[in-house]
């Protein structure tokens, strides 16, 4: 059973042979243990564009979710968390979206469970322990790492693996369906999909994606507000639905727009006056939005840190006025970030209200940046941050060599 991420035994899996012999030991294993992993992600930019079947530029980042288990028969899982130091199980027979309405943790192992049998995939049975290094509420997509560590763990290793993409396709529908937010494609996609090195330029209509490498000259820095997101499954769905009403009133006068992915500049000039003037906002946000994805691309290709810093700086401030899902909190982050010689270009990331902010850095300034937000931010929020330097990794997959 293969994807493309299996790894294999080398200096960068000396780290996970240790984390699974902690794990090993945590699950009291009698048998050998496999391992999964699955990273979480930041988004460089393109926030919002992915339910709208438009495009996203998101990195697959070191923060990752395990899980070691051991194999069984028994049509069930049994999954203990070592963040919520709880046991928790299901069984597959039991099944259900409805079952998913408790929104614990363990609604996104089974979802996935759910998504994948209703998509004719095997099924086998693990006893297990997941550990996670990626933030919970921060909008690194902690939620997603689960669901595509989990695809992995539950996967009949008789049946053939669809490829990433289509296995990011089928832990959506555990998230939309199973457990009840109506999330776009983006975040198991760069789960499921990343590249070491690379972000990933995925085409939200089709599923597609290609490669755009990241210029070795920079660091990617993520700084955590400390703030939990707010922007909960109510104000997501109302921003949705939003988007969804502009382009319908959109395609009353504009033949062949079935998505904001179908309207450009022109368009949205000639029907704003029509709009209802916050759908309008929401609007303008996703159109632009889309453009400042395709910009960017050619600005990392070309080593324009320049176009970089101009583009990060528009989709916070549409972020901020016209879909107003920023924060104090994000906004205080990105004006200390942006004052920092070296830091090329700053911008929240996520879905907003709290959560993450995401900074291209150039090699050197990395601590620079680290001093000036430990040093500031708390005393602008009241809130203790926390930095990361990550590095763009591969997406999920089986780590070899572990026994």
């Amino acid at each position: 059973m293969s994807d493309g991420h299996t790894r294999n035994p080398s200096a960068a899996t000396r780290a996970a042979a240790a984390r699974a012999a902690a794990l090993r030991t945590r699950l009291q294993a009698s048998g050998p243990v496999q391992l999964v992993r699955a990273p979480g992600r930041v988004n460089l930019i393109g926030e919002h564009t992915d339910y709208n079947a438009g495009f996203v530029l998101p990195v697959a980042i070191d923060r990752e979710v395990w899980i070691a288990f051991e194999p069984w028969d028994r049509p069930e899982v049994e999954l203990t968390s070592i963040a919520f130091e709880e046991m928790r199980s299901f069984a597959f027979d039991s099944l259900s979206p409805t079952a998913g309405a408790t929104r614990t943790w363990i609604d996104y192992v089974a979802g996935t469970a759910w998504a994948m049998r209703e998509a004719g995939l095997g099924l086998r049975g693990f006893r297990g322990v997941l550990d996670s290094t990626v933030p919970v509420g921060s909008g690194l997509s902690s939620s997603a790492a689960v669901e595509m560590a989990s695809s992995w763990a539950l996967a009949d290793p008789r049946s053939t693996r669809p490829p990433a993409p289509t296995m990011a396709a089928i832990a959506q529908r555990a998230e939309n369906v199973y457990v009840g937010v109506n999330c776009g494609i983006m975040d198991q996609f760069a789960s499921a999909a990343g590249r070491a090195g690379h972000a990933l330029l995925i085409d939200c209509r089709i599923n597609e994606f290609t490669t755009a490498p990241l210029p070795a000259d920079l660091s990617i820095v993520v700084c955590d507000t400390g703030s939990p997101r707010r922007l909960d499954s109510s104000a997501y769905n109302t921003r949705r639905a939003e988007c969804e009403l502009g382009a319908s009133l959109i395609a009353e006068r504009e033949p062949g727009v079935r998505t904001l992915r179908d309207v450009d500049e022109a368009m949205l000039a000639r029907n704003l006056a029509r709009l209802p003037e916050v759908v309008g906002r929401r609007c303008e946000h996703i159109v632009r939005e889309n453009e400042r994805v395709m910009a960017t691309v050619a600005a990392l290709r070309e080593g324009d840190f320049e176009a970089l810093r101009r583009l990060f700086a528009a989709s916070h401030a549409s972020l901020r006025d016209l879909f107003e899902v920023s924060s104090p909190e994000l906004d205080a982050m990105v004006e200390i970030a942006t004052a920092v010689s070296g830091v090329v270009a700053s911008r929240m990331t996520g879905a907003g209200f709290g959560g993450c902010t995401v900074s291209l850095v150039e090699h050197g300034a990395e601590e620079a940046l680290r001093d000036a937000v430990l040093a500031q931010y708390q005393k602008r929020t009241g809130l203790e941050p926390r930095v990361y330097v990550v590095a763009a990794v591969d997406g999920a997959g089986e780590v070899a060599g572990i026994a």
